[in-house]
């Protein structure tokens, strides 16, 4: 009986322990703090910024895993929200968008279709996923179209992000430069 006693004492202990002092969780990772493209507008009138946009559509699989892969990588995370307004665009959502005085549409087309603004944006060369750099003044900078890994795109983001892209061709900054900056980062 002593035995059972003891046994019970000791195990509301410790549920008192671990309720008084809970387990110690992993801090989250970094997540992109996506927004709509009207709402990085908005904040963009406010306080400029390069625009980072990721146009996809519902059935693209390489979207699905670019989202999985890529853009939840902690130092892709990370980079993008310190130097990006970062927008998801559904290039065939039906719903108009309103950017300033301009207003894009839905286009039917076929089964689907695909809207006025992911056309601009991509330059009317539809493919998913592609991500769209713009600059503060909402100036096309590049369309990447493509699947991209994080190691890629991290490369590409800081390329466009902290305005290399002005003084130096791609392949010098990736072979030379990067390779400097992020050296045991």
């Amino acid at each position: 009986m002593k035995t059972l006693l003891f046994a019970a004492a000791l195990t509301l202990t410790l549920f008192g322990l671990v309720a008084f002092f809970p387990p110690a969780t992993a801090p989250e990772p970094a997540k992109i703090q996506w927004l709509s493209i009207t709402e990085a507008y908005a904040k963009n009138q406010k306080q400029p910024r390069k625009l980072l946009i990721d146009v996809y559509t519902d059935w693209c699989g390489w979207c699905k895993v670019m989202d999985k892969n890529t853009f939840r990588d902690p130092k892709v995370a990370a980079y993008i929200n310190q130097k990006f307004y970062a927008v998801k665009l559904d290039a065939e959502q039906r719903e108009p968008i309103t950017l300033g005085p301009q207003k894009f549409e839905f286009v039917p087309q076929g089964q689907k279709g695909y809207h006025q603004l992911a056309a601009a944006l991509l330059n009317g060369q539809m493919s998913y996923p592609s991500v769209v750099f713009l600059d503060e003044k909402l100036g096309t900078i590049h369309p990447l179209p493509g699947y991209r890994d994080a190691k890629e795109c991290h490369l590409i983001a800081t390329y466009f992000g902290d305005d290399h892209y002005k003084s130096q061709k791609f392949e010098k900054y990736q072979a030379e430069i990067y390779p400097k900056l992020f050296a045991k980062k």
